[in-house]
């Protein structure tokens, strides 16, 4: 078959290939267990569904034409697919080099549960590629990164890290929320392994929790599928249909989403009552030539910091209407939270001042409403909170 677009493999990858009935969309197979001929013989290739489940199947097809990869593995959450390369990735006496700035439940997942097994993580800002390869020791086991990062927006040349990963023989591993593959596919890039939220973008919805592996490593997805199943992380087939349904619209959203995006950050960047714009899309961020390079387009998320107080800041919060105050992102609402008291709580003071996270700063996810109803919201919110 020729080899078809992004927007096509969206819609069509993974559909018609299970149901019976001709069915144009692969149905919500609820049940646990499926029938057997005899003792020895299975009436097809299913047998139980923690193991293997046709609605999930269908998913996992989409997922792995997105990304490019050979092979997909769709888990209950984005941090049950990044715990299984952990734990796949990594023994007693393992050593990880790991970004700077990650996803707090990642952090806390490598500082506070693999720590416990021996496991020992050096933290480094990705955006300067000298220090991964300045940190890998004898033992090194993992690099795993993200770019763009949670909250910062900060920028990794990928390929060169991918690069330094295989002159040294680790294996390397990217989440890749914040981009989705719509606009930004790590294994065309050199990386081993992507881990994704599908809970964000690729469902869409805000409706639906699910995670994802991809790899184009047979002897790794074997690996993956024996802590996927003896772990019991599987995503269930109501969330798996959810977030196929999401993924047909995938690359129209995110063209929205940028749009979106841009229009903010620009909007923001000449306000006077923001100090700095986090958005890759400017030309004054940090390695904007690098996403300009590796991504499709510069993504949906926006972070600021005010010039203003805690309680100011909070204010601004409080007075937007159209942004809804809730974590999570990627879905088709425009959400805002702010890191230091909501997402990265838990991270102790030091934690948050070395990762960069400022108590004025504040995380958009930008929608797909209107745009000049975005800008107006910041306006008189701006303008309500920071007198």
């Amino acid at each position: 078959m020729t080899k078809r677009q992004f927007a096509t493999n969206g819609v069509h990858s993974g559909e018609g290939e299970h149901d019976a009935h001709g069915a144009l969309v692969t149905p919500i197979y609820a049940n646990v267990t499926y029938r057997y001929d005899s003792p020895t013989e299975m009436k097809s290739e299913y047998r139980y569904s923690r193991m293997k489940e046709p609605t999930r199947e269908s998913l996992n097809a989409v997922v792995s034409d997105l990304h490019n990869g050979e092979y997909a593995r769709t888990f209950a959450s984005g941090m049950a697919a990044i715990n299984t390369l952990f734990t796949t990735a990594l023994s007693a006496d393992s050593h990880v080099v790991a970004g700077q700035t990650l996803y707090a439940e990642s952090h806390t997942l490598l500082t506070r549960v693999f720590s416990d097994f021996g496991v020992d993580v050096t933290f480094v800002d990705t955006t300067d590629t000298e220090n991964v390869a300045n940190a890998i020791e004898e033992n090194t086991d993992l690099i795993y990164l993200e770019s763009p990062t949670n909250p910062m927006l900060q920028i990794t040349d990928i390929a060169a890290v991918a690069a330094i990963a295989d002159e040294h023989d680790v294996l390397m591993g990217v989440d890749n929320t914040f981009s989705s593959p719509a606009l930004q596919r790590p294994l065309d890039l050199g990386v081993d392994v992507v881990v994704e939220s599908l809970t964000k973008y690729v469902s869409g919805h805000s409706d639906a929790i699910a995670g994802a592996i991809v790899t184009n490593d047979k002897a790794l997805d074997a690996e993956f599928e024996v802590i996927q199943y003896n772990q019991g992380a599987t995503l269930g087939p109501h969330d798996a249909f959810l977030a196929r349904r999401g993924a047909k619209t995938l690359g129209a959203r995110m063209e929205k989403h940028c749009e979106n995006a841009r229009a903010v950050a620009q909007f923001l960047d000449e306000h006077d009552a923001v100090d700095r714009v986090y958005y890759p899309g400017l030309a004054s961020h940090t390695n904007h030539e690098v996403a300009a390079e590796q991504m499709a387009d510069f993504g949906g998320m926006v972070s600021v910091e005010l010039d203003a107080t805690l309680e100011e800041t909070i204010a601004v919060l409080e007075a937007l209407e159209v942004f809804q105050l809730a974590e999570s992102l990627g879905g088709v609402e425009s959400l805002v939270e702010q890191p230091a008291v909501m997402t990265h709580q838990d991270l102790s003071v030091e934690e948050r001042d070395k990762a960069g996270i400022a108590d004025s700063l504040i995380r958009f996810s930008i929608g797909i409403e209107g745009t000049e109803d975005l800008l107006h919201d910041l306006e008189q919110a701006l303008a309500a909170g920071c007198n």
